[in-house]
C-alpha cells in the first residue's frame, strides 16, 4: 500500500515538475525572474526526489530492502546537495517577491537576467558547498558494528544515530549548519513578508491586493512544507531524535512536498494556468493540423 501512494505520489511530482519547466521555458509571458526561480525549484524538486524514491520503491517492493555503502553515500552526497540548495533558493524567491510587491516600478532594473543567474547558481552552489563539507565527516564516523539504518534514505542525523563513535562534533556542525541554513534563512523569509504585508495593504485597489497577495500566500505555503518539516528532523540533537517520526517528517519533504508544489503554484496562480491552457491548445492544434 505504502509502496503504491509512493509511486503515484512520485509519478505526479515528475509529470507536474516536468511540465511547469516546459510551460516556463515555452511560453513568453513567463519570461520573467518569478517564474525562472520556479522553474529552479521545480527541477530541484524533480532531481532531489528522483535522488532517493526510486531506492525507496525498491525497498518497498521486496523483502529485501538494502542498499549499498557507494549507493549510500551517493544518495547522502545528492540528497544533501539539493537538500540546501532548496533552503537558499526558497530565500531567493522570497527576496524576488520582496522586491516585486514593494519595488514595481524598478523591479525589471533590480532584477536583471544577470542577477537571476548569479543568485541561482548561489543556491546550487551553496548547496555543493554544504555536501562536500557534511557528507565526508558524516562518513568518516565508524559503522562497521551498525549495519542497519533505521530511516528510509541515508541522511545525516540517521547515521550518526547508528555510530559507535562520539558524534559531538558533527552534531555540532549540524547545529551550526542548521542555524546558518534553517534559521537565518527563515528569518530572511519571515521578514519578506512582513514588508510585502505592509507594502500590499498600502495598495488601494483590491483587486491588486488580492493578486500580490495571491502569488505571496503560495510561495509561504511551499515555505511553510519544507522548512517546518526539514526544521524538526536536522535541529534536534541526537538524544533526542525520534525515530518513528523522523522517518514521517522524511517522508513528507521527500515524497509529499515536492507532489503539493506543482499543485500550489499551478492551482493558485492564474498566469500559470493560462499558459497551461495556451499550451494546450497549441498541442492540439499541431496534432491537428
Amino acid at each position: 500500500m505504502l509502496f503504491s501512494v509512493i509511486l503515484i505520489s512520485y509519478c505526479l511530482t515528475v509529470t507536474g515538475n516536468v511540465v511547469i519547466i516546459l510551460v516556463s521555458l515555452k511560453d513568453p509571458k513567463l519570461h520573467s525572474p518569478m517564474y525562472y526561480f520556479l522553474s529552479n525549484l521545480s527541477l530541484l524538486d524533480l532531481c532531489f526526489t528522483s535522488s532517493c524514491v526510486p531506492q525507496m520503491l525498491v525497498n518497498f517492493w521486496g523483502p529485501e530492502k538494502t542498499i549499498s555503502y557507494t549507493g549510500c553515500a551517493i544518495q547522502l552526497y545528492i540528497f544533501l546537495w539539493l537538500g540546501t540548495t532548496e533552503c537558499v533558493l526558497l530565500v531567493v524567491m522570497a527576496v524576488d517577491r520582496c522586491v516585486a510587491v514593494c519595488h514595481p516600478l524598478q523591479y525589471t532594473t533590480l532584477m536583471h537576467p544577470k542577477l537571476c543567474l548569479q543568485l541561482a547558481v548561489l543556491a546550487w552552489g551553496t548547496g555543493l558547498i554544504q555536501s562536500l563539507i557534511q557528507s565526508p565527516a558524516t562518513l568518516r564516523l565508524p559503522f562497521c558494528s551498525h549495519q542497519r539504518v533505521d530511516d528510509i534514505v541515508c541522511e545525516v542525523p540517521a547515521l550518526i544515530q547508528v555510530s559507535s563513535a562520539d558524534t559531538t562534533d558533527i552534531e555540532i556542525q549540524i547545529l551550526i549548519a542548521g542555524v546558518i541554513l534553517l534559521v537565518v534563512p527563515l528569518i530572511i523569509i519571515l521578514s519578506s513578508y512582513i514588508a510585502i504585508a505592509k507594502a500590499v495593504l498600502r495598495i488601494k485597489s483590491t483587486a491588486g491586493k488580492k493578486k500580490a497577495f495571491g502569488t505571496c500566500t503560495s510561495h509561504l505555503l511551499v515555505v511553510s512544507l519544507f522548512y517546518g518539516t526539514v526544521t524538526a528532523v536536522y535541529l534536534q540533537p541526537k538524544s533526542r531524535y525520534a525515530h518513528e517520526q523522523g522517518k514521517f517528517l522524511t517522508l513528507f519533504y521527500t515524497v509529499v512536498t515536492p507532489t503539493l508544489n506543482p499543485l500550489i503554484y499551478t492551482l493558485r496562480n492564474k498566469e500559470v494556468k493560462g499558459a497551461l491552457i495556451r499550451l494546450g491548445r497549441r498541442t492540439w492544434n499541431i496534432q491537428n493540423n
